[in-house]
């Protein structure tokens, strides 16, 4: 089971968006997590890469069914993905969501 863990040097609510993912800063993280070993985001489904932070030992990555959350213990942790520039994330706690796009017949996820 997950620490209780409160961080916020940068406003809440600042966005980031990687390609198809989207982070949010949180102020603190949901009870009933469990830390995941991973610390890829998404995996595209066209091309086969992923969003990923570059450093895994930089973060925790934290999830519950569906839901994600980013913890970033170090000063910045670095996202990358082939198809896109390297983002910088600074200290903090994150909810992250693998964008979707709206369709008449049913909401689908972005294809990356």
């Amino acid at each position: 089971m997950m620490p209780e863990r409160t961080i916020a040097p940068v406003p809440l609510g600042t966005l980031y968006r990687h390609g198809d993912v989207l982070l949010r800063v949180v102020g603190h993280l949901p009870s009933g997590l469990w830390p995941s070993s991973g610390v890829i985001l998404a995996h595209g489904e066209v091309t086969g890469h992923s969003h990923r932070i570059e450093h895994p030992e930089t973060v925790q990555l934290w999830e519950q069914g569906s839901q994600k959350f980013l913890e970033v213990k170090a000063p910045i942790a670095h996202l990358i993905h082939e198809e896109h520039h390297t983002i910088e994330l600074p200290r903090g706690l994150y909810q992250v969501w693998k964008q979707r796009e709206y369709r008449p017949e049913a909401p689908i996820d972005v294809a990356d």
